[in-house]
């Protein structure tokens, strides 16, 4: 696994989790609920990383952009799926399971198929 790859989903997860905090959290605190404004400040941190996330994914799939795209969508699966459990106390119901199978089968793909 190369660099940009290990970059690519590192940022993917970071930003994909911050944007469920930034968007759930209302429903867990009281403060993201009062603060929407304030929240969505973070939009711009959160389009850098996505920007960045993205130029190395384009770099590791050696300029393709649709890799990148579904390893992103993946990040998200993951990230969604363990906060949610933690912070909501929503289990993993059967459709879910599957879900993170086939985002599963989505990161092998695009990285181990070539």
């Amino acid at each position: 696994m190369n660099k940009e790859l290990i970059y690519t989903l590192l940022i993917f997860l970071a930003v994909q989790s911050t944007v469920w905090f930034q968007t759930n959290g209302q429903f867990v605190w009281n403060w993201f609920k009062d603060h929407p404004f304030t929240l969505s400040l973070f939009g711009i941190p959160i389009s850098l990383g996505y920007i960045y996330g993205t130029k190395f994914a384009y770099s590791a799939f050696e300029g393709m952009l649709w890799p990148g795209r579904l390893l992103c969508f993946a990040m998200g699966i993951f990230s969604f799926t363990i906060l949610t459990n933690y912070f909501m106390g929503e289990s993993i119901s059967l459709k879910v399971a599957l879900s993170l199978i086939l985002a599963t089968a989505l990161v092998c793909i695009q990285v181990f198929w070539k």
